[in-house]
């Protein structure tokens, strides 16, 4: 890879479209790999839990950007990124698992008793499901919330993020929705002086 296509793909604006796509690809082969009522394992599963694992740098380099834009030092910035970051990183593990017990069991049900076992370890459950994977929304919100009192981003977009992070509690059948309205709300992101000042501040 050459350095300008790999300065490419560490670019804000890329990371504001491919984090979404990915993610909108996780929340389409998870419907089709629910077509049978049972999901994983198999390759739907363990392709669809990549696509989004492969997305979460692309969310963080994203977040790094908007606290960018914010300024390093404007406390609500630093803060919504780190709690985005531990988000990230939970996520992270708990796809992580997903996936090697996806690929370590048979059927459905050796792949779910895998799972609860790595859920009754100490602290899994709250650091990697309960709570954890809510850090990334909870981040990513108010990063967006500090651009748009900071007019750095107009108020439908902070809304959309919003919105979008309530839909997978909804039901996450919903998730290809809300990447499509993420991709939306990242647009104003997408200014070429939007990227600049985020790359010299990031």
């Amino acid at each position: 890879m050459t350095s300008s296509r790999a300065a490419s793909l560490a670019s804000p604006r890329t990371a504001y479209l491919l984090g979404p796509v990915l993610f909108g690809a996780y929340g389409v082969i998870r419907l089709l790999d629910g077509l049978d009522d049972v999901r994983g394992p198999g390759l739907a599963w363990t392709s669809g839990h990549l696509c989004f694992l492969l997305g979460l740098p692309f969310f963080v380099r994203g977040f790094a950007a908007m606290r960018g834009l914010a300024g390093t030092r404007d406390r609500w910035a630093v803060s919504g990124l780190w709690l985005a970051v531990a988000g990230s990183v939970a996520l992270a593990v708990q796809f992580g698992v997903d996936i090697v017990t996806g690929l370590m069991a048979a059927d459905h049900a050796e792949m779910a008793r895998l799972s609860d076992d790595f859920g009754s370890l100490p602290g899994a459950e709250i650091a990697f499901y309960a709570v954890g994977p809510m850090l990334f929304f909870v981040g990513q919100v108010v990063l967006a919330l500090r651009l748009g009192a900071l007019r750095k981003l107009p108020l439908w977009s902070p809304c959309l993020i919003f919105a979008t992070t309530l839909l997978p509690f909804a039901s996450k059948d919903l998730m290809p929705v809300g990447a499509a309205l993420l991709l939306l709300a990242y647009v104003p992101l997408w200014r070429p002086s939007a990227s600049r000042t985020a790359l010299t501040s990031a």
